[in-house]
């Protein structure tokens, strides 16, 4: 039989793993539940109403977290030689072109974010292989194909982060760290689910919003109550 430890039984007697919380509540248990010595990463899981399969039904987009993930995020910039230098004073971690596209092509992906220029896209789009699976391929649509490179590092930099729906209906995303105050993490979980409260694909029948989970990196997931959030 399995036993549960004494730090998990105190865990779970501060909230109860069936009961919705609203959305509020839910930022201020997370960081009351979650025990790890390092800063936990705050993520949230929306399920939706949606058929990723139906190309009417992809839910995909950008959001500006007004509070930031709380991450250093790493942005390489392949551009041409003229944006080099304004790419790297608007902070970009890693900036060139050709010889970052042998890197990768070696194995080299230790970054977050590739920003890069339509005109260059010929050479990324050999990439496609190895960035694809690793969610690293630059898209118009996310705003990382940019003729104003120096810009969309910056967006990134603040907070601005990019999201598509799995192929089972989810929206996986970070909203913050266990260090923020607990009405910073509201404010970030707040605008994603308003922005896709924006995206709902008019194709979509039924409850657009089926379940909202918020947990920390290694803590259990609090339900939220969709209605607390929509409403």
């Amino acid at each position: 039989m399995k036993r549960v430890s004494k730090k998990r039984k105190e865990i779970l007697s501060k909230f109860d793993l069936a009961k919705s919380y609203s959305l509020a509540d839910a930022c201020d248990l997370v960081k009351d539940i979650t025990t790890s010595k390092f800063d936990a990463s705050v993520d949230i899981c929306v399920r939706l109403g949606v058929d990723p399969r139906k190309a009417n039904q992809m839910v995909r987009g950008t959001v500006a977290l007004p509070h930031g993930t709380g991450k250093d995020v790493r942005v390489l910039v392949l551009c041409t030689p003229d944006k080099e230098a304004e790419a790297k004073a608007a902070g970009a971690d890693h900036v060139g072109l050709d010889d970052y596209i042998e890197k990768i092509k070696g194995g080299w992906t230790d970054i977050d974010v590739i920003i890069t220029m339509p005109s260059v896209m010929g050479k990324v789009g050999a990439l496609g292989r190895i960035l694809g699976p690793r969610s690293l391929m630059p898209n118009p649509k996310t705003g990382t194909v940019t003729l104003d490179v120096a810009k969309a590092v910056q967006e990134v930099k603040a907070g601005k982060i990019d999201f598509k729906v799995d192929k089972y209906g989810i929206i996986h995303s970070s909203v913050g760290k266990v260090s923020f105050e607990g009405e910073k993490i509201r404010d970030n979980a707040n605008e994603l689910i308003t922005t896709l409260l924006k995206l709902k694909p008019s194709a979509a029948k039924g409850t657009y919003i089926k379940s909202i989970y918020l947990s920390s990196t290694m803590s259990a997931g609090i339900q939220i109550d969709p209605k607390s959030v929509t409403a």
